[in-house]
């Protein structure tokens, strides 16, 4: 099955809300060798003016798998993780993601481009907070490969 063309456009519900946990924002650092003192200190993110520590701007796609997990949920999008990898990603910011937020994301499937059979799916969630303030949107390129077919299958064999 191709990627289904009629994804774009579809809007997915809402994600239940994500509690961002300090050890998570501390953990997360860590991994990404994110050394800043605001991401794992409680008193220089306040120096900061901050309320408690804050996330490396990539945390936003731990909120944003929650909405790519709805996408490749559905039966008919054609998508199949096999074949599929992460290509590009960009955040747009209104404030930093900080411990003891509350978020919520609702994805869209904004275009499909298709490359010789491969797809590009475009994608962006809009992560808002329990007031229903924007924080960041994560847009998310997926590359999906094209379907191998017998014809492709044999290349590859000894005659």
């Amino acid at each position: 099955m191709a990627v289904n063309q009629e994804l774009v456009g579809r809007e997915f519900p809402p994600t239940a809300p994500y509690l961002v946990g300090r050890e998570k924002v501390r953990e997360f650092a860590r991994a990404v060798f994110a050394d800043a003192p605001h991401h794992t200190d409680v008193e220089a993110a306040r120096a900061a003016g901050f309320s408690d520590v804050v996330a490396p701007p990539t945390f936003a796609m731990v909120i944003q798998d929650l909405t790519l997990q709805q996408l490749l949920a559905q039966e008919d999008s054609g998508i199949v993780l096999a074949r599929t990898i992460h290509a590009e990603q960009r955040f747009t910011y209104t404030r930093p993601i900080v411990a003891g937020d509350e978020l919520t994301a609702q994805l869209r499937v904004t275009a499909i481009r298709m490359m010789g059979g491969n797809a590009m799916i475009t994608s962006e969630a809009a992560v808002t907070d329990t007031a229903g303030d924007h924080v960041v949107t994560a847009t998310s390129v997926l590359l999906v490969g094209a379907e191998e077919t017998a014809e492709s299958t044999d290349e590859g064999k000894a005659s």
